[in-house]
């Protein structure tokens, strides 16, 4: 079965990071594309607006202006919080969503809830303190227990970009239940919280409407193991219809 992908990049990133991920499904006859959030194209952008609700309603658009239907929406790290958000807005336009290693979205909290309060408002100052935006991690801690080379952290940290603060630190919107989102959550072992799921993420093992799959590698798959995470994803597609 051959269908249509969209795949978000999470925090610091662009487009540029599905690339290997999408060049496979794409030889495998899906229709793969990348979107580069706003704020998220290179250094010298302008944050000052960007918001969670500017990425949201930005991927909302791309859907509409291309006529784009029964897509499979992929979001990672942060913009798990974005994929959840378009599809409970647009449940005709896409018909199953994929959570990689993706902080998912809760009606009234931001990303930054998921961490203790003690770090979340030590990232808040870091915010603050760098004009607004989040700033990226360096390649020693990009490459910490994640499965990269020397070489990929090198290369990832040196295209990443500070994320727009405010898109982090502000709180999601849903009108249903994330429990009722049609949706795969994708686990990347060498990565988790101290080795264990989130409770969030734990607590949709019990929906119906929610699969689990496991990578064997770190937080970011698309560059440590494009070849198993482009499978996965095409096979999410079996049980669609």
């Amino acid at each position: 079965m051959k269908g249509t992908f969209l795949l978000l990049p999470g925090s610091w990133s662009g487009a540029w990071i599905w690339e290997p991920v999408v060049r496979r499904l794409r030889l495998l006859g899906h229709d793969a594309r990348a979107v580069t959030l706003r704020g998220l194209s290179g250094p010298r952008d302008d944050v000052a607006g960007v918001g969670l609700e500017t990425h949201v309603d930005e991927v909302l658009t791309l859907l509409k202006n291309e006529g784009l239907r029964d897509v499979v929406l992929v979001g990672h790290s942060y913009s798990g919080l974005v994929a959840g958000q378009v599809a409970d807005r647009a449940p005709g336009r896409v018909a199953h969503t994929v959570y990689v290693e993706a902080f998912l979205p809760h009606d009234g909290r931001s990303m930054l809830h998921a961490f203790p309060d003690r770090q979340r408002e030590q990232e808040l100052r870091l915010i603050e303190s760098g004009g607004g935006r989040w700033p990226a991690p360096d390649h020693t801690l990009v490459a910490e227990g994640q499965g990269l080379t020397a070489a990929q952290a090198r290369w990832l940290a040196a295209r990443f970009v500070g994320h727009p603060g405010r898109a982090v630190a502000d709180p999601a919107v849903l009108s249903t239940p994330l429990e009722r989102q049609k949706a795969s959550y994708v686990v990347c072992a060498l990565d988790h919280f101290q080795g264990s799921l989130s409770p969030d993420v734990s607590a949709l093992r019990a929906e119906p409407s929610w699969d689990f799959h496991t990578l064997d590698t770190g937080c970011w798959p698309m560059v440590s193991a494009p070849g198993p995470l482009a499978a996965l994803l095409s096979g999410t597609l079996a049980g669609l219809r």
